[in-house]
């Protein structure tokens, strides 16, 4: 069905990290934007802003209803995909590439711990 990297962590929210360092590249799913459908806003914060696990940074908001954004990690937003906030129905063309939402310098990497595999998103989404 949907594609999920294996290179990828995930959460329980539909947020997808990818580690480089100690930077996590924050993005949302293609589960979650198909079930969105047409995006039509997204609010991101500004670089420099504190973000802490569990807590919302944001929203996307389609055509169907807005949700909140749930950030994976603690850190320091180091960078924003201004791209997407200004043309916002981009977020559907590639997901785990170029539609990436943010960037965290991570405070702790240990919090990592309890995301999940591919497969175990998979296996959550597509109930197999």
């Amino acid at each position: 069905m949907f594609e999920y990297p294996e290179d990828l962590k995930y959460t329980n929210s539909h947020e997808y990290i990818r580690l480089e360092n100690n930077v996590a590249t924050v993005g949302i799913t293609a589960f979650a934007i198909d079930q969105l459908g047409d995006i039509v806003f997204l609010d991101l914060p500004e670089v420099g802003t504190k973000v802490k696990k569990g807590q919302t940074f944001g929203t996307i908001e389609s055509v169907k209803a807005v949700e909140d954004i749930y950030s994976p990690v603690t850190g320091t937003v180091v960078e924003t995909n201004t791209t997407l906030v200004d043309a916002p129905e981009n977020v559907t063309i590639d997901p785990y590439g170029a539609s990436w939402l943010l960037k965290v310098d991570i405070e702790d990497q240990s919090e990592l711990d309890d995301t999940l595999s591919a497969n175990s998103y998979r296996e959550q989404v597509e109930g197999k």
